[in-house]
């Protein structure tokens, strides 16, 4: 009888491992497809601009998503080569996310299950990550998201072995070693995004949960903050050389607009559809489960997910992007994973599989919409089309390439547009040619270009699908001339266009002033 218990033990690990490589590699098929397929998005345009042009720092983010795109910027490589860098902190993502799901039962007694249980808890952490519409957005384009989703992560995982490694002499390297990779991990958080203080606060309420202030007695922390500071110290270098504009812009970034609660509720539906009901439902459970428990490690790890959820929807009444929270959504599956596990044992099949064919057939439209560029068959003449924000993922290569020609044909020095979210992807797919953003908005474009000199012509594009009045005001051109139209067609539908004008003599409006206000 055991040979057969074993035996049907190691099958039943043997089917959840090939489900799990299964489920891996769905979401990477999926991530190399469209990867290769869709022009770089605004925000990935930009920051492969980081990489194109090296800095310490830049005026919107710290620099680590530029300087880890680097090498292959420097390279040349296509855009679906620069996409394989997200697609691999997407399945570095998943294993961690497992990897903690496995390591909770240290900190929940509740969850300590044999191991097929284990493993069971390990694959719904996988599935949650593979459901989540907006974790598969973050695992095609490179965003400091992205890069803060793998370092929460592994700061979490120190957290947990820190609060649960006893403090001895046998201990003592195993901490300091733990307390050496906390100190790098901040400092690259640090050097991903200002939102990296959250994770941080989360450690610090992590092990002041479980060891009080005694923790600080040891060298261990304060090496750490040694460590994170020197690292992120290019950051501040930098904007010390620029008027410290990069947190004069965060500030008012953050504060967003006038606070309106109907902005909070929209909020929360987005997040529903960004990660899906079934990660709410596994998220309750687990909060419901832990909340009266008075388990302080738990609850301290709670904390990565806790703080900048909370912080993000308080900041939401004035404005936020539903990408924000990823990093927080991925703390949470490791106690979702266990919680649904546990709730599939108990025989509530019925919500879980109606949850998961839900997200799945949103996940599915998701991609079908995106591969057709919205519905099949509406072109850019329907109202529909008009306003199609799927239209922004196509063209932006042949645009940007037909602008530098005409810019060598007609001997013109320079690009021009009215906004930075065209400017981003035409300073990306027309380099090395200059781009300047007829704007009163201060940014990274103007740190870059400068302004457009008195007296110049320059290629002024205009795309369909954000369209503005021609600069020809008061201080802008003499006139513009359109040179060209090029429509972008996707399976025999124009799904946009892009036109190109010959502006002349521009007449030296004002420039923004270097205040790092945001419009």
């Amino acid at each position: 009888m055991p040979l057969f218990s074993s035996a049907a033990a190691s099958l039943r690990t043997s089917t959840l491992t090939q489900r799990l490589l299964a489920l891996l590699t769905l979401g990477l098929l999926l991530h190399l497809v469209f990867g290769s397929l869709l022009t770089l998005s605004v925000d990935e345009a930009h920051y492969a601009l980081y990489a194109d042009k090296l800095a310490l720092s830049y005026f919107d983010h710290p620099p680590l998503v530029g300087w880890l795109q680097w090498p292959l910027v420097a390279l040349g490589v296509p855009d679906g080569v620069l996409r394989l860098i997200p697609q691999l902190l997407w399945l570095a993502a998943c294993l961690i996310a497992r990897d903690l799901t496995h390591q909770l039962p240290l900190v929940v007694p509740a969850w300590q299950t044999d191991p097929y249980d284990k493993e069971v808890a390990g694959l719904w952490a996988v599935a949650l990550v593979l459901l989540a519409p907006l974790l598969h957005v973050l695992g095609v384009g490179l965003l400091p998201d992205t890069l803060l989703m793998v370092l929460s992560l592994l700061l979490m995982q120190v957290a947990l072995k820190l609060s649960t490694t006893a403090q001895t002499a046998h201990t003592t390297q195993t901490r300091l070693r733990l307390w050496l990779s906390a100190g790098v991990l901040l400092g690259l958080a640090g050097l991903s995004k200002y939102t990296a203080i959250l994770p941080a606060a989360a450690l610090i309420l992590t092990l002041s949960s479980t060891q009080g202030l005694r923790w600080l007695l040891s060298p261990g922390p304060w090496l750490a903050l040694v460590i994170a500071c020197c690292l992120v110290s290019p950051v501040f270098y930098w904007n010390a050389q620029h008027d410290w504009v990069s947190f004069v812009y965060q500030l008012n970034h953050g504060s967003g607009g006038q606070w309106r609660f109907r902005r909070l509720l929209a909020f929360v539906g987005l997040q529903l559809v960004a990660y899906g009901p079934l990660l709410f439902l596994g998220g309750y459970l687990a909060l419901r489960q832990l909340a009266g428990s008075r388990n302080w490690p738990a609850l301290g790890l709670l904390s990565f997910f806790l703080l900048p959820f909370l912080v993000t929807a308080v900041l939401s009444g004035g404005g936020s992007l539903p990408h924000w929270t990823g990093p927080a959504w991925l703390a949470l599956i490791p106690f979702a994973a266990h919680a649904l596990a546990a709730y599939w044992r108990s025989g509530k099949h019925q919500w879980i599989i109606a949850l998961v064919r839900t997200q799945a057939i949103i996940c599915l439209l998701a991609f079908v919409a995106l591969f057709f560029v919205g519905i099949p068959g509406i072109s850019q003449q329907h109202a529909w089309g008009k306003k199609n924000p799927l239209a922004d993922m196509w063209g932006w290569d042949l645009a940007g390439a037909r602008a530098r020609e005409l810019a060598r044909d007609l001997q013109i020095p320079s690009i021009s547009v009215k906004n930075w979210t065209l400017a981003s992807r035409m300073a990306w797919y027309a380099r090395p040619l200059d781009i300047f953003v007829l704007d009163s908005r201060f940014d990274q474009f103007d740190l870059w270009f400068g302004q457009i000199p008195t007296g110049q012509d320059s290629i002024f594009v205009n795309w369909s699908q954000m369209s503005f009045a021609l600069p020809t005001q008061a201080g802008g051109f003499e006139s513009c001339t359109r040179v060209e139209q090029l429509n972008i067609e996707r399976l025999g539908r124009v799904v946009s266009d892009f036109s190109f004008y010959h502006c002349r003599h521009w007449g030296g409006a004002q420039a923004p002033t270097h205040s790092g206000k945001p419009n």
